[in-house]
Formats: structure tokens, sequence, C-alpha cells
């Protein structure tokens, strides 16, 4: 697979529902769950090409873990049809297992074992020759920044280690589909961008990501396309920044005022092609267009912010502010 010493190339921007060639690793055609009455996945369609990272989002209870556990085989879809690597799930989910990774949310690895020792387990549960596996872990361990410690147990590593082993043990079978649920959660920012430079070195390998995240920084950074599920429909799908420019607009201002001075800059605001947004005393204000010759109007606000439109204002927008319970 050879993980270092890569030179990270472009990546094709092809739309996630629109794959020509049909080189899409995953295809999902229907796909519906309902448990009892209840609809939790609702009839969704979408297609992740070939060596693209998606960025799959959604609120808590949006439905996304229902999602990618009917992908995984781990709960029994209730109509649609899903096809991973042109294979029919979960018709042929052994087949289908031996070519993904998976960087679980929860911590899994095996207390009891070393570094080392945790991957080459792994490697026997793909059945992988043992002189093979050794090579991998190896490679695994340098690529990783785990070489030093590969005979450390695991309750002495730090949290950013633990996540690293993580994602090395998804790759001991070189999949071709890595599925990753929030691989970079409580890390420190040293941490985060190690492993984000390391994904994006597989992604330029040809490597296919599905990624779920509630840090949309790294979602914007890592995916070429999103896909924003919620109340188990899909609201968006597509290249972050053409959905950020065309649904949100160009920039954002944040201001904070009384009321007299929010309704003062309303008025003003108006006259700029821009979407408004009032929370408590604070304003938002989603511009379409350079609105620099209303600035001079703000100077009477308490405070205030310009910058730009970002994946986390869509979000927002399209599923709003209210804190939701799984």
């Amino acid at each position: 697979m050879g993980y270092s010493g890569v030179m990270i190339q472009a990546v094709s921007q092809t739309s996630i529902s629109d794959d020509p060639n049909g080189q899409a690793v995953v295809s999902v055609t229907g796909l519906t769950k309902r448990f009892g009455e209840r609809v939790v996945v609702d009839n969704i369609s979408f297609a992740i090409p070939r060596g693209q990272c998606v960025g799959f989002l959604g609120p808590n209870g949006a439905g996304k873990t229902t999602c990618i556990n009917m992908l995984l085989g781990l709960v029994e879809k209730s109509a649609g049809e899903i096809r991973i690597f042109d294979l029919e799930a979960p018709r042929f989910h052994r087949e289908i297992k031996a070519r993904i990774g998976v960087v679980p949310q929860a911590d899994s690895l095996d207390p009891d074992l070393s570094v080392e020792e945790n991957l080459r387990t792994y490697a026997g549960y793909f059945r992988i020759p043992r002189r093979i596996a050794r090579g991998r872990v190896e490679e695994l361990l340098h690529f990783f920044a785990l070489y030093n410690r590969r005979d450390e147990i695991i309750e002495h590593l730090s949290g950013g280690q633990r996540r690293r082993l993580l994602l090395a043990r998804a790759l001991i079978n070189e999949p071709q589909l890595l599925i990753l649920d929030e691989p970079t959660i409580g890390l420190d920012p040293q941490a985060r961008h190690l492993i984000w430079e390391r994904l994006a070195i597989l992604q330029a390998q040809g490597t296919t990501m599905l990624l779920t995240s509630h840090y949309l920084d790294e979602v914007a950074r890592l995916s070429r396309q999103v896909l924003i599920l919620d109340h188990g429909q899909v609201v968006v799908q597509g290249e972050p920044q053409q959905l950020i420019t065309d649904l949100v607009g160009v920039e954002v201002f944040e201001v904070d005022g009384t009321a007299a001075e929010l309704d003062a800059l309303e008025a003003s605001f108006k006259q700029c092609s821009a979407t408004l947004e009032r929370v408590g005393d604070k304003l938002y204000v989603y511009a379409r267009e350079d609105c620099s010759r209303l600035v001079k109007v703000l100077g009477e606000a308490r405070s205030w912010l310009r910058r730009p439109a970002n994946l986390e204002d869509l979000f927002i927008q399209l599923t709003g502010r209210s804190l939701r319970e799984a």
C-alpha cells in the first residue's frame, strides 16, 4: 500500500449522486429503516465515487448511525438496495467486509495487548499470512508514528496515540473503503493535524472514505463532497464550497447589539443581497454579495465580526440551531 513517502495528488470531484463511469464504491437506492412505526431512514439514495472522501453529516437522531450500520450489515434494512464494490449487501457481507476498514468512535482496542499485538491480532481476523502481516504492521507503525510505542500496552497510550492505533488497525487489511466515525474526537490540535495529514495521504493513494464528524472544519478540510441527513432524509448533497456559496452566501456578519441597534442594522442590510437571522441579542447576516459599503453602519454596534461563510453556517441553516437528543 505504501503509506510513507507518498506524493499527495489531486482527487476527482465527481458529484455524489452522479457517477457516469460506474466507479461508485458505494451505491444506495431507496434505503429505508423502520423501527416499528418510527421511520429512522426514509428512502434515501446516494453514491460514493471511488477515491473520494465524503462527509456524512447530520444532527443527533438524523439517522446517519443507522445508515452506516446498514452499510456494515449490523442493522437489517427495511427497504431499498445497498451495493458496495458492486456487490449486493448484505448478501455478500463476508466479501464486502474483507475490503472495508472501520474506525469506530468508541475505543475498541484490546487493553491486555501491546500496540503491535493489537495490530497482529486484528490481522489474524482477516487471515492475513504472518509474513505479510508483519510487513504491514511495521509499515503502519511507522506511518502513524507509533513505532517507538510498539511494545506499550494500551493503557499507557495517550488519547491521540489510541486514535492513531485505531486508524492503523483499520488499515491492516488494506481496505478500499474506510469508514471513519469521529476519527479525531477529543484530541488536541497537534494530534488532529497528524491524523488529517495521514488521511490526506491515504485519499491521494485512492482510498475511498466515508467520514462522520461533528468537527465541521475537519469535514471541510478532508471531504470533496458532503451529504447532510436530517429526520432520516437527505436534505442536500454536493461539493462543500459550492453548497456554501449557493445556499448560504460568500460571507457572514455576526453582530451583537441592543434590540434598537439590531432593528436599524436589519433595515440597512436589507439594501444588500443577504439573508438575516436574529438569535437573541445577535444578528447574523449571510451576504450573497460584497456588502462592504454597509460596514460603516456597524460602528454603533456593541461588537461585530466579518468572516467567510463556512460549512457550519450551511449545517445550521439546513438543520436549525436547536439542541437535539439522539
